[in-house]
Order: C-alpha cells, then structure tokens, then sequence
C-alpha cells in the first residue's frame, strides 16, 4: 500500500533576501520528517492559487504550517489592524483556497501555530491580535530559549479528540506566536489552554480529523507531539 499523500504549505519570501535575492520558498526539515516517520509522503506546496483544484486531487490530507506573519484581520471581521501585524497576502490566498477545498471534501487537516489560527478563522473564529496587549499577567507566549525546548505547559480538555490522541496532560510545549484564538465561534471546540488561559488548540468535531494547535508538534518534544502526527497521518490513510 502506498504512503498517504500530505500537503504541507510552504513559507515564502516574495522580496527575496536571506536564502536567495529572488524570491524563495522555505520549509524546516521537521515537518516533513515527521511525517515521513508516520509513514506519510510530504509533498511541499508552492502557492500557486490556480492548482488547488488539482493540489486536492493529489493529497490524502493537508498541513498548514506555521511562519513569521499573521492571518489579515479583514479575514475576521475586524476593523483595525495591529502594529504588529505582518501579513503574506498571497500565501494566505493560496492556503485558505486550499483548506477551503480540503474542509469541503472533508480531508484531514492540521493546522499547526499560525496554520492553526487560519483553520480557526476559516471556521468563524476571532484572533488576539497581539497577546501581550490583550492578556493580562500572559506568559511569553513567543518563548526566549530555543524552540527545540518546551517553554509552557498547556493544560488538554476533557472529551475532546486531542484528548483521545495524547492523553490528559499536562503537555509541554514550545511557542512561538504573538497571536491566538479569541473566540471559537459556533463550531469549533477549544481542545487546550496554557495556564494563562490563551486557547492553544481547536478542533471541528463535526469532521474527521480537523484540529489546530498553538504550538509546533514538528520539533517532537514529548510523546504527545509524535502521537498527533501518527493519528493525523494515520486519518489521512483512511480518507483514500
């Protein structure tokens, strides 16, 4: 039997800069090693809005990464737009067609940091624009020491399907974000908080495997992280 196919959206520089003076595309390792350790085939997608159609055809499930920019609060339904927001118009362009596409043939979907917060968006949810100016006493929420080292716990709800796949909790997680979840909307559950009460997971129990968490399982830091991407890939086996 073949490998499950995952699509796994990749960031971009559209001025150039760093990698390349011409515009690049970038994706760390790990997401792709982990999926490939749960038997799925990584394939990285450009973001190329006309091939969505045919991107669906391909895939048995999608990941949407994480990256330095924030989905664009028009997306939500607000008025004003922090200062420290930083948006790719035509990544998110290209990722909300494609979940869009993915959530309507109900393939599998993880959203992961920011990739989380588009799939919450995408199903009727606000953002905390930035947490430091809206949460009091918030932890450091975009941690100081390496990401390669938890830097929070997050507490994991009862009855939930994240709570199916890595147990009770508490996980320890990294993070790296400045926004969050304000507010679920109508159907999406709230599947962890950190112990300041920000919203670091989500996830649609009306589909098959739809769920979204603040933090970067990638880097494997506890067996919590490797059981949601064996799960996650496992479910995108069974949507072929």
């Amino acid at each position: 039997m073949r490998r499950p196919v995952i699509g796994i959206t990749a960031d971009s520089e559209e001025q150039g800069g760093g990698y390349s003076a011409l515009p690049w595309y970038a994706l760390r390792h790990n997401y792709c090693d982990q999926v490939t350790a749960a038997g799925g085939l990584a394939l990285i997608l450009p973001h190329e809005q006309e091939t969505v159609p045919e991107v669906l055809d391909l895939i048995d499930g999608l990941l949407i990464t994480g990256g330095a920019f924030d989905v664009d609060p028009a997306l939500f339904g607000a008025s004003d737009r922090h200062a420290s927001v930083v948006l790719k118009a035509r990544r998110t362009a290209f990722e909300l067609a494609l979940l869009q596409g993915a959530l309507a043939r109900d393939l599998p979907v993880l959203g992961i940091c920011g990739g989380e917060q588009l799939v919450a968006v995408a199903l009727g949810a606000t953002l905390i624009q930035h947490i430091p100016d809206a949460v009091p006493q918030a932890l450091a929420h975009e941690q100081p020491n390496p990401r390669t080292e938890p830097g929070h716990t997050v507490a994991i709800e009862p009855g939930t399907l994240l709570h199916r796949l890595v147990g009770p909790g508490p996980v320890a997680v990294n993070s790296a974000h400045h926004q969050a979840v304000a507010t679920p909307g109508p159907r999406l559950v709230v599947n962890a908080r950190a112990p300041d009460g920000v919203i670091e997971g989500i996830e649609d129990p009306g589909r098959r495997f739809c769920l979204g968490v603040q933090w970067h399982p990638e880097y494997a830091l506890s067996p919590a992280d490797t059981a949601l991407f064996a799960a996650f890939v496992a479910a995108c086996g069974e949507s072929r």
